[in-house]
């Protein structure tokens, strides 16, 4: 009876974060492509060091080819596994897409709470984790990248006028 019990508890679970993760993509995929254009929502600030403090503290670049890019996934969206073209209005258009992946994986974090309304304590904690450790990778991978990207799209950086794709 308890086995029945604790198998049941984590296909509601995996159930739940599925309909989560799904319904949160889809919603943040329906947000028309023109608010992240225009959108100062999450901006960097200066200790980000236009994305290099990511690459510092996590060595992003050792790993982020390994995560799963949604849209690669459900095959709607704006890939982010590579650049679409290396011109202002490409690296711009990435940088906003960099914007309502770091949403949608902010977003993703929000109902971990209500685990803990059909799990014991314990369980709930573990959701909590779940939800950190599964969508924090991909949220510092947007913030590295963006913050790569806006570099070279300032006028100030000198960065500006190198190919992009040389990096």
């Amino acid at each position: 009876m308890w086995d029945f019990m604790i198998s049941n508890l984590w296909m509601t679970n995996i159930a739940a974060w599925l309909f989560f993760h799904l319904a949160i993509s889809i919603l943040c995929l329906m947000i028309p492509q023109s608010y992240f254009l225009k959108s100062d929502g999450f901006r960097l600030y200066a200790w980000e060091q236009s994305g290099n403090i990511w690459q510092k503290l996590f060595r992003v670049k050792k790993w982020k080819n390994v995560l799963v890019d949604g849209a690669s996934v459900f095959r709607i969206g704006y890939g982010k596994k590579k650049l679409h073209g290396n011109k202002r209005d490409d690296l711009m258009l990435f940088a906003a897409e960099t914007r309502r992946a770091e949403l949608t994986h902010w977003l993703s974090i929000l109902p971990a709470p209500l685990f803990f309304l059909w799990n014991p304590f314990w369980a709930g904690c573990l959701m909590i984790a779940y939800a950190l450790v599964f969508n924090f990778p991909f949220i510092i991978v947007q913030r590295y990248n963006r913050g790569r990207i806006l570099a070279i799209l300032s006028p100030k950086d000198s960065k500006s006028k190198k190919d992009i794709t040389k990096k």
